[in-house]
């Protein structure tokens, strides 16, 4: 008599439904990575103007406008706007607020470049 192989049908169930149970622990996991990884970039990048807000002060030895701050933000499409300095995340704009004050309360605005940026906030 000939021995068979193979696997039985209660076998290749038993595949399908623990490799269902691995998919369904672990696609939920990998389903908020794009919204983490945008909130990390906008942290990213409210901490760089910040950087460059400290690197302006100690450069000028004054507080800086927003043109002036605007200059010292390493990164590609960065401009002054009104109410902050405008970055690029994936091509898509962002505003870091920039106020004129230092308890953060009165946006500064493009518009007035004598005005002195004395604080900056994080993107939204």
């Amino acid at each position: 008599m000939r021995k068979q192989t193979g696997f039985t049908l209660i076998e290749l169930v038993m595949v399908i439904v623990i490799l269902g149970i691995l998919a369904a622990v672990a696609v939920p996991r990998f389903v908020n990575l794009q919204s983490d990884a945008l909130v990390a970039a906008k942290k990213g990048m409210s901490g760089a103007v910040k950087s460059a807000f400290a690197i302006a002060i100690a450069d000028q030895k004054t507080f800086p406008t927003v043109s002036q701050l605007a200059n010292y933000v390493q990164g590609e499409n960065v401009l002054a706007v009104a109410g902050g300095i405008r970055v690029d995340i994936n091509g898509t704009p962002y505003t870091v607020p920039t106020y004129t004050d230092a308890t953060c309360s009165t946006d500064s605005l493009i518009t007035a470049t004598s005005d002195k940026v004395q604080c900056v906030g994080t993107i939204p």
